[in-house]
């Protein structure tokens, strides 16, 4: 009864994609490397290093479209750092099939792929391109900071 109610609300996350739109602000493109699965994610982030807005157009599995609509709802508002113990605890459910300590709101519904090793990319692609997006995040401040401080 459990793996249906999970089956239908990453069916719904996939037909309904939240935040399925192009953005505002930074933007990223990412291809899964083992089934071509493809998104562009986009951001803005706040000087509190909190997500203002995130969104992300694409096209892919139901497993990959509906983890980004899922990831995109969790991250909005929330600090890099809270964010970034979200994707420790996606990558702990999906590949080693362990209940996270940090809630994942729907994308627990995921917990079941975790069983299709084929398809645990598909699931981790958009916190893959979100770990990009906040390296590149990253190397921009520090150019940034470089050229202020006449380095």
């Amino acid at each position: 009864m459990l793996d249906d109610l999970y089956r239908k609300l990453i069916m719904d996350h996939a037909k309904s994609k939240r935040n399925f739109r192009k953005g505002q602000g930074s933007h990223v493109h990412y291809k899964n490397p083992t089934c071509g699965d493809v998104m562009t994610l986009y951001w803005i982030l706040n000087e509190f290093d909190e997500v203002e807005d995130v969104s992300f157009i694409g096209e892919g599995c139901s497993i990959s479209m509906a983890s980004c609509s899922m990831m995109t709802e969790m991250i909005k508002g929330k600090r890099v750092e809270e964010i970034q113990s979200m994707r420790k605890g996606m990558e702990q459910l999906i590949r080693k099939g362990e209940q996270p300590n940090v809630d994942l709101g729907d994308a627990l519904s995921l917990e079941g792929v975790h069983k299709l090793k084929a398809r645990h990319n598909c699931a981790l692609m958009p916190w893959q391109a979100l770990d990009r997006a906040f390296l590149m995040d990253e190397e921009r401040r520090h150019r940034t900071e470089n050229r202020v401080n006449g380095e």
